[in-house]
């Protein structure tokens, strides 16, 4: 084969591809599309992303499922996400803790700020501390007093090492000046479980996870971390009402696909994001669990990346004072 006809083969494999490539964006999505959890069935994250994934299905017009794949504080789900196919076929749904995995483990072998690509975030979910239902203390004020004078016997559990509720665990030690007995758990779900069994003491944990366990009265409630009461639990003081104050923490939800996915594909999960996020049982359930879907102007591809960056520059002078980290 002479060296023209090579050239020329080239020439039109490269042109092919670069064809090839608009127009699988144009037929996306054609088949099931999965979004991965990187935490257990059953916990907040789990709870978002099966509320958005229905109505998501219905405007993309194929089937969005939900894969948990947990362990390592959400690293491993994550880790997946970063090396699949930029397709737009495997998403994640992601916490805060997206964010501060970027400073917690120091050997990720993916890039929290770079190795994804920003659909929007979904949701800003407020903490609540809860305690097993026969736990001595009954108020905000008395937990702190009890769990100072009884640090050694005291315990408080988390989903694991990077997850919202080991956050919250992490900057309320710190906020009273005393360090407890820490359980960490695969996900907030078995935490849940054993809450109620009176295994543990209490936990600091979302909206999403308590607020129909609080609601039936089945573990005591002290505080939600919000700047105001969540209308759902109106009768629950906010940190600061409640004797702590300058304590609020906030656990946000974000959606991503891989690094390299097609502009085009982004589009349309952008915009299929968006119409879930108006969707009225979305918008109802969101309020049951305590929380409501952000402003659309948030549910953005650059507002996302944007708020990453800034979450993961605010997190990591904490967790390097505290000097937390994990493998």
């Amino acid at each position: 084969m002479s060296f023209s006809r090579r050239i020329g083969l080239g020439l039109l494999a490269a042109t092919a591809i670069a064809f090839a490539l608009p127009t699988a964006a144009q037929d996306y999505p054609n088949r099931v599309i999965t979004m991965i959890v990187p935490f257990a069935a059953g916990g907040p994250t789990d709870t978002v992303a099966r509320l958005i994934a229905e109505p998501m299905s219905k405007t993309l017009g194929q089937q969005v499922i939900v894969e948990n794949v947990g362990g390592a504080g959400g690293t491993i789900g994550a880790g997946r996400v970063a090396k699949a196919d930029p397709d737009g076929y495997t998403l994640l749904l992601h916490h805060i803790g997206q964010a501060t995995s970027a400073t917690l483990y120091r050997n990720l072998d993916y890039k929290p700020g770079e190795d994804f690509a920003g659909i929007g975030l979904v949701t800003d979910v407020p903490m609540t501390f809860v305690a097993r239902g026969d736990f001595e203390a009954k108020s905000m004020q008395e937990l702190v007093e009890y769990a100072k004078s009884h640090k050694d016997d005291v315990t408080i559990a988390n989903a694991g090492v990077g997850s919202a509720s080991h956050l919250c665990g992490m900057l309320f030690m710190e906020a009273i000046g005393t360090q407890l007995t820490t359980v960490a758990y695969k996900g907030t779900g078995p935490a849940m479980n054993d809450l109620l069994g009176g295994v543990f003491d209490f936990m600091c944990d979302q909206t999403t996870n308590t607020t129909s366990q609080i609601k039936g009265g089945k573990i005591k409630v002290y505080a939600v971390t919000s700047e105001k009461r969540v209308p759902s639990l109106p009768d629950v003081p906010t940190t600061t009402e409640a004797g702590l104050p300058n304590f609020r923490i906030g656990i946000w939800h974000g959606l991503y696909a891989p690094k390299g996915t097609p502009q085009p594909v982004i589009d349309k999960l952008e915009a299929a994001l968006q119409a879930a996020l108006k969707d009225p049982n979305v918008v109802a359930r969101f309020a049951d669990l305590g929380t409501e879907p952000v402003a659309l102007d948030r549910a953005t591809p650059a507002a996302l990346d944007a708020y990453l960056k800034a979450e993961i520059a605010k997190w990591q002078p904490v967790i390097t004072a505290a000097g937390v980290y994990a493998d």
